[in-house]
């Protein structure tokens, strides 16, 4: 699985605290007043913009070079992989009822499987990766 490290810029807030912002991910900006919660609290800004991302059914960008100056925030390989499915669903126009179907399971499944917060198991996301013609493979370096 590739490494998803998002490029986050950091500027002061003119006040003693720090703004992060992700040119990949316009949405996903937040404000902290120490470098420390700042890459926490821009973590947690980058899986909130990934689920409006899932909620409006787009595809999630990946992740640019990082440039002098970046800081970078990689996201869990958990929210990788659905970061996967919710690209792999956008881009052949499969919608998470056409997903539940083709798994046969119920819709209600799909939407815990597609939940950024919802652990799954990945045996599960390799079974739905499976349905939508793709595989799911692990590496380990």
């Amino acid at each position: 699985m590739a490494r998803y490290q998002y490029p986050m810029t950091v500027e002061s807030n003119g006040e003693g605290g720090f703004i992060a912002c992700f040119r990949d991910v316009p949405e996903a900006v937040t404000e902290s007043w120490s470098l420390d919660e700042l890459k926490e609290d821009a973590l947690d800004a980058l899986i909130t913009a990934i689920d409006f991302y899932i909620e409006d059914g787009r595809k999630f960008p990946a992740p640019s070079e990082l440039q002098t100056g970046d800081m970078a925030v990689d996201l869990p390989a958990s929210v990788v992989a659905k970061v996967l499915l919710l690209n792999t669903m956008v881009q052949a126009h499969i919608r998470p009822a056409d997903l539940a179907r083709k798994m046969h399971i119920k819709p209600q499944e799909v939407t815990r499987i597609t939940d950024i917060k919802h652990s799954t198991k990945i045996d599960t996301l390799q079974n739905a990766f499976k349905a939508l013609g793709k595989e799911l493979v692990l590496e380990l370096r």
